[in-house]
This record gives C-alpha cells, sequence and structure tokens, in this order.
C-alpha cells in the first residue's frame, strides 16, 4: 500500500490523542445493527405520521427508496473511509474546517435534548398518565416523571459502552416484540371485527399529506451516522459499517410500516393523535382479550416507555461523543472534551445533556402554556427535527467534498458509479433534509405558496407568532451557544499533535 493511502493527510491536537487513549473497542457487527435500530425506530412518531392515513405507505416506501438509499451509501462511504471518534463531526471537520464542524456538531448534539426533554417525555408522561394512573398535567408528579424519564436516558450514556450497548440492544428486541405483538393482535382483532377498508385512491399521493409528512419522515429515517460516532470504539468499522447499515434499514423500514399499517386498520383517522395513536391503536385493538386487556395494555404500555427511554438514550450515547469529538479538538469548549478514565465516556457532555433537557422541558411546560400535552409534544417535536435536520446540511455534502480534498484516503466501501455517484447521492439526499427543514421552521409558507388551505391555530395549537419566536429563538440561542464555544476551543488548536491519523489498512469487503 502506498504512504498517500495509509496515511489520512490531516492532523489532530494533542488533547485529541490524549482523550481517545480511553476508548475501549467493544461494539461488534450485532450491536451495531441494534444500535442503530434503536436509533431509527422510534415508536414516539408512529401516532403522528398514521395521522395522515393510507397515504403514508406510498410516502414510507417512496422515501425508502429516494433518501433511505442514498443516504445509507454514502454513510457507508463515509464511516469506513474515515472511522474516527465523533464520525459526523471529523467529516465535517475534514471538509468545511473546524469552525463548521463545531457549529453542525452543536446542532446535532442539541437535538437530543431536545427531544429528550420534549416529544420523548411528554408521550410517555401522557402513556403512563392514560394507562397506567394519571399524573395529572402541571403537577409535582408532572415534573417528577419527566426528570426521572430523562436522567435514566442520561445515566445509560454514562455507564462504559461495553456495559451500557447492551440497554439499547435491549431496546432493540423491545420494539420487536411490542411491535410484533401489536401486529398479531391486529390480524386477530381483523378476522373477529374487520377493519377500515381503503381504496387505491387512500394511498394517491397529494401535496398536502407530501409537505405534513417529509419533515415527519425524514426525521424518522435519520440515525445511520449515529454509529460512526463511536468508531474507535468498534471493533471492525470497515466490515461492519456497511452491512450493520444494510440489516438495519431493512429492518427500520418494517418496523415503522407494520405497526402504522395497524394503527390505520382499526383507528379511524380523524381521531389518531399524535401522541396517543400507537397506545390508542393498542388499547381498541387488545379488548379481545377480555379480562386480560387491561394487564396486556399495561405490559404494552411499560415496554413502550421503555423504547421511549432506549431511544432517547442511543441518541446521547452517539451525540454526545459528537460534541466531546468537538472539545477535544478545539471547536468547542474544551471543558467539555474530556472522557473519564473510568467509564470511557464523555461524561461533562453527558451532564450538560441532561441538564439541556431539564431545562427545556420546564420551558416547553410553562412557555408554550398550550391547553393540552398534545399540542405542546406536536411544537417541541418539531423543535427537535428543525435542529436535527439543519445539522445534516452540513454532513450529507461531505461525501462529495471529501472525494476531492481526501481522494488518496483508502475507501474499502464506495457510493457505486465513481465521483457521478457520490454526486448524486450528496445532492439528493441533501436537497430532502433542506426540503424538510424548511417545512419544519416554517411550516405556514410552503403550504401557502402551494395553495394548501392552512390555519395555523388549528393546527399546531398555538398562534404563528409563538411557534416562530419559540422555534428560532431557540436556533438562535444554539448558535451562540455554538459560536462561543468554538472562541473557548482557540488554546487547544493552537497546539496540535502533528502526528498524522492513520487511515485504516485496506480490508476486503
Amino acid at each position: 500500500m502506498s504512504e498517500s493511502s495509509a496515511v489520512l493527510r490531516d492532523y489532530n491536537t494533542a488533547f485529541a490523542a490524549e482523550e481517545k487513549k480511553k476508548l475501549v473497542k467493544s461494539l461488534r457487527r450485532f450491536d451495531m445493527i441494534f444500535f442503530t435500530v434503536c436509533a431509527i425506530v422510534g415508536l414516539d412518531i408512529l401516532g403522528q405520521v398514521s395521522g395522515y392515513g393510507a397515504e403514508t405507505f406510498t410516502w414510507i416506501l417512496v422515501l425508502a427508496i429516494a433518501f433511505l438509499v442514498p443516504y445509507g451509501l454514502l454513510t457507508a462511504e463515509l464511516g469506513t473511509a474515515f472511522p474516527q471518534e465523533g464520525g459526523p463531526y471529523e467529516w465535517m471537520r475534514l471538509a468545511w474546517g473546524r469552525f463548521a464542524a463545531g457549529i453542525g456538531a452543536i446542532l446535532y448534539w442539541v437535538t437530543n435534548p431536545f427531544w429528550v426533554g420534549g416529544s420523548l417525555c411528554f408521550i410517555a408522561t401522557e402513556a403512563w398518565s392514560n394507562n397506567i394512573f394519571s399524573i395529572g398535567t402541571g403537577s409535582f408528579g408532572d415534573y417528577a416523571f419527566k426528570f426521572i424519564f430523562i436522567w435514566i436516558s442520561i445515566g445509560v450514556a454514562i455507564v462504559s459502552l461495553r456495559y451500557g450497548k447492551w440497554i439499547p440492544n435491549a431496546g432493540a428486541f423491545v420494539r420487536f416484540a411490542v411491535l410484533a405483538f401489536f401486529s398479531l393482535t391486529v390480524i386477530i382483532y381483523a378476522i373477529k371485527h374487520g377493519v377500515h377498508g381503503y381504496g387505491a385512491g387512500d394511498f394517491s399521493p397529494t401535496k398536502a399529506v407530501f409537505i405534513g409528512l417529509v419533515p415527519l419522515l425524514i426525521f424518522t429515517y435519520v440515525g445511520f451516522e449515529l454509529q460512526s460516532a463511536a468508531a474507535e470504539e468498534m471493533e471492525d468499522p470497515q466490515r461492519d459499517v456497511p452491512r450493520s447499515l444494510t440489516a438495519s434499514g431493512i429492518l427500520s423500514v418494517i418496523a415503522y410500516g407494520v405497526p402504522i399499517f395497524g394503527i390505520l386498520l382499526v383507528i379511524p383517522v380523524n381521531k389518531i393523535t399524535g401522541i396517543g395513536g400507537f397506545l390508542d391503536a393498542v388499547t381498541a385493538t387488545f379488548g379481545i382479550y377480555g379480562g386480560a386487556q387491561n394487564f396486556l395494555v399495561d405490559l404494552m404500555t411499560i415496554g413502550f416507555i421503555f423504547a421511549l427511554v432506549t431511544s432517547g438514550a442511543v441518541w446521547m450515547i452517539g451525540s454526545d461523543r459528537v460534541q466531546a469529538a468537538a472539545g477535544y479538538d478545539g471547536a468547542f469548549i474544551p471543558w467539555f472534551g474530556v472522557f473519564s478514565r473510568r467509564f470511557g465516556t464523555p461524561v461533562r457532555v453527558n451532564v450538560m445533556s441532561g441538564v439541556a433537557s431539564t431545562i427545556f422541558m420546564i420551558a416547553a411546560v410553562n412557555l408554550l402554556k398550550s391547553k393540552s400535552q398534545a399540542d405542546t409534544f406536536t411544537v417541541v417535536l418539531y423543535m427537535a427535527i428543525s435542529t436535527t435536520l439543519l445539522s445534516y446540511l452540513l454532513i450529507f455534502p461531505t461525501v462529495i467534498k471529501l472525494r476531492y480534498s481526501h481522494p488518496d484516503v483508502n475507501r474499502p466501501y464506495r457510493v457505486p458509479g465513481g465521483n457521478a455517484g457520490a454526486w448524486v447521492c450528496g445532492i439528493i439526499a441533501t436537497l430532502w433534509i433542506a426540503l424538510a427543514a424548511w417545512v419544519a421552521i416554517f411550516p405556514d409558507t410552503l403550504e401557502r405558496a402551494l395553495g394548501v388551505g392552512y390555519g395555523f391555530v388549528d393546527s399546531w395549537g398555538v398562534t404563528q407568532a409563538r411557534f416562530e419566536v419559540f422555534t428560532l429563538g431557540t436556533l438562535g440561542v444554539v448558535l451562540a451557544f455554538g459560536i462561543v464555544g468554538y472562541f473557548f476551543g482557540a488554546p487547544v488548536r493552537n497546539e496540535t499533535d502533528h502526528r498524522p491519523l492513520e487511515a485504516q489498512p485496506e480490508v476486503m469487503p
């Protein structure tokens, strides 16, 4: 092998080199598959997307091909060619420099405190209140439940990955168990009571549903790159990344399609709510079990909440490592770039995530002042969606840039079609993200431009002014935090370790 293909021509900071000594290889292909499934398959979104009716299936299939396939291909190349800890941050840094990578990292990271402290803990609280026992909105019990939910997710992220990985693995299995039992129940229910019928026209795509579903479905499908945040803790990333992405992608599409089909079969579309859709369908169908209904619904509710906890935990595990990589590389406050010698995890970022989640949860409850948890859930969900999607605008095009800036780096897996293939996948994935991000941040503009009838308060439960102040104000605070963090990283940036990063040796696929 030539020197040019063996050495990644880039330089790391001395701080980064020191912190990476604390990493322990513990992720196998099995772990990576279920880690990614746990990241992608979020049960919290099932009710929200089901509310768009049978047409949801059309867009699930369209986006599986038009978005998920190019996304998976470009992630497989990046994850095998540049298998450094903090994956997405490293790709952005190599392509655009530290400042842009630092902004991308803060957007990628902050999504998860928003998501865990917003939509996840809200839907978990609603599930517990409706099916186990009521704790009341805005009560001490409400705040306590949400607080415990958040900090369990953080605790899982803090634990050493060699042990902590089993929680997301268990979360993936619980997902499959919950969804499989629900699907079986729907079949039995359909045999006994019949189901809602759908004609071919119900599946025909419309622009109104397309606009509403794009940010939701794109949000549900992202997560392929998350495992690369722990790239230097993988046993063999060059072999395992492409194969794990293929398996997890197929499983994820099935895991979304089957339960959504079940929800639509048993609940009229106009009665599906974003916050309760899945468990409403569970309650409706489990009547076939007679006296065992309440026990089984309670059991499914606990499994549902556990799946939500593990969704938050797995994203914290990955995104916190991305933010820590920015810290030890000088693109964020260096204090947050430290990994624990005991756990091998970025405990300081983990705790920062927990604090941010808690603050956001309190702000969402008090500042939005919506009349229902369902309205609040929808608003905070779209807040999380917007920050997520904005970060991908910097991540996806890196596959194109790095083909030209680092052409000699060995790529065990390449997007098919040479540089043209990289351009096609990078552009398609980025355009989908750009469209979804615009709709998530300004949900009325595209609808109005296309002549779709739209009532903001009816759709969101809050005024447009309140929504935009909350969304844009939060984004402004996040960007300011990232810029301040970059300023404080200057001392680390000025002390580089001039040993080149070693690229992985060539491995036969």
